[in-house]
């Protein structure tokens, strides 16, 4: 007969003791039978400590036979020889409108849209971007398959295999990324797809900064007069007006600070030779045309020679182009000849440098910053970013080399 009875994890196990033994005995009910132990113990707290591990070696013994019989219920499947092969069904592709489709509708629309607001030279590098290096990769594909780690691919297989041999740099690979965000802002736009994928390049959020290549005063001093000389004494006579107008561009660029698309389209009309009121000097009273819009730029005096010599040389009329195409070739030669075609960083020297050249020279004469970024059509912050870091008389020693007066303690005097 049992004598004492307890019941615990929710009544499924239970100790009890019998009438001639001072042991407690435990049981439960599993797997459709009773399962009985002693546990060797006298007092209860040892003994449900026993029934406990007990109990959960008795769970998991019931459970496995479970399994096991249910797996021996299943059907065998065998494999039959004689039936055709027969391969796995493949991932159902996406379907929807393709890259393509939405490239070809950013392209009919961005040069419409932003007639008037964009350079058409701007417009046209977008669709060369689709065209060459963006519908090669993701023109057959829908676009619910453009991701960030699509897009990231793109930019390992670019940087690895280029185009024609020649890897892009940083720069080339971020205006594709500009163009590739287009596209998916006007496929998102028509409704195909939900929202437009993050695809800012990784890693890299923001590149090392550096300054842009310039001529130094010594070297610019090399560069006109070499070009002068090539003036003066040319290899064949019928190229000295060719050699001069090179000679008088590189002048009239380093006096003025104009961007070399804003020469290529400045007119006869839009230079006007004044006498400045305030600084009471000749110089010339430019109105430029570029990417900006229309803006206003007041040159150094060195730029009224240049401007008279090409004009008079030309017969130029008011409409008629003042340089027109940037002479590339020729500026090239003269800087191969001299080595200055790469300063010391390795950056490349081109006609975007007389600019630059202009605005480090201002800045080194001490010139006010925000009158420059004016007078160059650009902004505080890219001077400062770009021209002003590197240049030692942008700094005021005085103001850095400051020393704090020393107060000197006085001893006390000896009683």
């Amino acid at each position: 007969m049992e004598t004492e009875k307890h019941s615990f994890m929710d009544g499924k196990v239970h100790l009890y003791k019998r009438e001639n033994s001072s042991f407690w005995q435990c049981s439960t009910y599993l797997g459709g039978r009773n399962h009985r132990v002693s546990t060797k113990e006298e007092t209860l707290l040892l003994a449900k400590e026993y029934a406990k591990e007990w109990y959960m070696e008795r769970y998991v013994e019931s459970k496995r036979s479970r399994q096991q019989v249910h797996l021996t219920n299943q059907p065998v499947q065998r494999y039959d020889e004689t039936a055709p092969y027969s391969a796995p069904p493949k991932p159902k592709k996406q379907t929807g409108p393709t890259f393509k489709e939405a490239a070809e509708k950013f392209i009919g629309e961005y040069k419409v849209s932003t007639q008037g607001e964009r350079n058409e030279q701007w417009a046209d590098m977008h669709v060369m971007r689709v065209n060459v290096h963006l519908m090669p990769f993701f023109g057959h594909r829908p676009l619910s398959e453009i991701s960030a780690g699509l897009v990231q691919e793109y930019r390992i297989k670019r940087s690895t295999d280029g185009h024609k041999g020649i890897k892009p740099s940083r720069s080339t690979l971020h205006h594709e990324t500009v163009t590739l965000r287009l596209v998916l802002k006007t496929a998102h736009r028509y409704g195909w797809i939900p929202q437009v994928p993050d695809i800012s390049a990784p890693y890299k959020t923001s590149g090392k900064v550096k300054h842009r290549a310039w001529f130094s005063p010594d070297e610019y001093k090399m560069l006109y007069e070499a070009t002068r000389k090539r003036a003066d004494n040319p290899s064949r006579n019928r190229y000295r007006s060719i050699w001069e107008d090179l000679h008088d561009y590189v002048l009239f660029m380093a006096n003025t600070g104009l961007r070399p698309d804003e020469a290529g389209r400045l007119e006869y009309r839009d230079v006007t030779i004044v006498t400045d009121q305030d600084s009471d000097e000749r110089l010339l009273e430019i109105e430029v045309r570029g990417k900006r819009g229309v803006g206003y730029c007041k040159s150094m005096t060195g730029a009224i020679l240049p401007f008279q010599r090409v004009q008079k040389r030309h017969n130029g009329k008011p409409t008629d182009k003042i340089f027109g195409k940037t002479p590339r070739l020729l500026l090239n030669k003269v800087l191969d000849e001299l080595n200055l075609k790469h300063d010391r960083d390795g950056n490349v020297r081109t006609a975007y440098s007389l600019r630059h050249t202009y605005i480090c020279l201002r800045l080194m004469e001490g010139a006010d910053i925000y009158q420059i970024a004016k007078n160059c059509r650009t902004s505080v912050e890219m001077i400062e970013q770009f021209y002003a870091a590197h240049l030692k008389n942008t700094l005021d020693a005085s103001a850095i080399n400051v020393r704090k007066s020393k107060k000197r303690i006085k001893k006390p005097k000896k009683v």
